[in-house]
């Protein structure tokens, strides 16, 4: 897991980063990689690659991983590929991420990603179904607390999400502010600086707008610890 990553990873050039004692030392505040990997259905939209989230775990070395977001699969895939004991839920198996009883009976763990909001399902409880900001904020706050209760000592929250321009409210919405934001309110601090995760091969890359704006192409890992 010390060694880098492939050229066939390599999309851009990177700034030259300091040297540290980092088991990841291609870990940086950019993660750019030009294939997903294949971990989890690439088919299923809004998918993250696997990457990122692997090197996450080399970096961090987990001994429990929650997903309690399954989505694709592709966390759950990696942590199996790795040895890592991972618990993944999500709402299609019967699994609220929002509702506190379906974290009742896990074991404490070290780092539980939630991956992306996009529009699934007609479950109402389907947290990208939200129907105002303020709710869709109110909801990640509640996930953000039923992850934090069972979190061990030392252990951290990932939270993959992405700023985007809202027709409707004729605005930016900063997602990735006001989360960190969130999370500071709730007792949570930043253990690491925001990661830039640039989205190669993302399906909103092939659409078109009559209106005029600045076309977001990445997405932000924010990782939080216990302040």
């Amino acid at each position: 897991m010390s060694q880098g990553p492939s050229s066939s990873r390599r999309q851009i050039t990177l700034p030259a980063a300091t040297r540290t004692g980092s088991p990841v030392p291609w870990l940086t505040s950019i993660h750019s990689t030009i294939n997903r990997g294949h971990w989890g259905a690439s088919s299923y939209r809004g998918n993250c690659g696997g990457y990122l989230i692997k090197d996450l775990l080399a970096f961090y070395e987990p001994t429990h991983v929650l997903d309690p977001m399954t989505g694709s699969g592709t966390c759950q895939d990696l942590c199996k590929s790795l040895k890592v004991p991972c618990t993944s839920f999500d709402l299609r198996a019967g699994r609220c991420a929002g509702e506190a009883g379906s974290y009742a009976d896990l074991e404490p763990y070290d780092f539980p990603p939630y991956w992306r909001m996009i529009r699934y399902g007609d479950d109402p409880r389907c947290f990208s179904r939200a129907p105002t900001l303020e709710e869709f904020m109110g909801r990640l706050g509640g996930i953000l607390k039923c992850c934090q209760s069972g979190l061990a000592p030392g252990g951290k929250i990932a939270v993959l999400i992405g700023d985007y321009h809202d027709p409707g409210l004729g605005r930016q919405v900063p997602l990735s502010t006001l989360t960190t934001s969130l999370a500071i309110d709730r007792g949570l601090w930043p253990a690491c600086t925001p990661i830039i995760r640039l989205q190669h091969g993302n399906a909103s890359s092939r659409r078109s707008h009559s209106s005029a704006f600045i076309p977001g192409v990445h997405d932000t890992c924010l990782v939080f610890e216990r302040a």
